[in-house]
């Protein structure tokens, strides 16, 4: 059976999509106080970006039910054996993409998460689903947990943390990429300067918008 919707698991994502949706107005409470102009500001700040994510730091920031299945499609589709995460959250994510490396056969998925409440959610979602043993956690900055000890070779990268540090991820990354690595982005709509980047003719990338505001990009040889 596909691990993606094998009982224990899809039962599991049941609840944490049911939780993110319930979460969504504690989110916008969290903010109300902020213009959108403020939100955007901070948003795309790489200096004053944890004032924002700071106030979420108790609320699920989950990738919507379509994205998670994308995730999966892709990984599985690639035959993904080892991807990199910026942005675990509670694991919603991340659960997505260790059912495909447990399809593909195994190998390791390294996430970056700086709020520790977070990075606890996350695992005991991950034990929860049965998933643990192939997902390391990195807690704290992901400039610094996602600078060394990365695979020689990454599949797949998925951007979903702090949107103003897409581009600086990515420069720790992109020289492991493989040719035909899909790197995608969530929220991508509130980093410019990384959609700029990759929809670049010269970037070396394929690069399209593509659900919500997901941008999806393919590393060329």
């Amino acid at each position: 059976m596909t691990t993606l919707i094998s009982p224990e698991l899809a039962g599991l994502l049941d609840r944490l999509f049911e939780q993110a949706s319930t979460a969504r107005e504690e989110t916008r409470l969290a903010v109300a106080d902020l213009t959108d102009e403020e939100q955007t500001r901070l948003m795309r700040s790489k200096t004053d970006y944890r004032a924002l994510y700071g106030r979420l730091n108790n609320v699920p920031l989950a990738v919507s039910r379509e994205t998670g299945a994308l995730l999966y499609m892709l990984a599985r589709g690639s035959g993904a054996r080892s991807i990199v995460e910026f942005g675990t959250s509670f694991g919603i994510s991340t659960l997505h993409l260790a059912a495909a490396l447990r399809d593909n056969g195994g190998d390791r998925l390294i996430t970056s998460e700086f709020e520790s409440s977070k990075v606890v959610r996350a695992r005991d979602n991950l034990v929860a689903g049965g998933l643990y043993d192939l997902v390391e956690i990195r807690e704290g900055d992901a400039l610094r947990t996602l600078r060394t000890d990365l695979p020689d070779t990454i599949d797949l990268v998925l951007l979903d943390g702090a949107k103003a540090l897409y581009p600086e991820i990515l420069d720790l990354v992109e020289s492991r990429l493989k040719p035909g690595a899909f790197v995608v982005a969530d929220n991508a709509d509130d980093s410019p300067d990384y959609l700029a980047r990759v929809r670049s003719p010269e970037s070396g990338y394929l690069s399209v918008p593509f659900i919500e505001d997901v941008e999806l990009s393919m590393r060329l040889g």
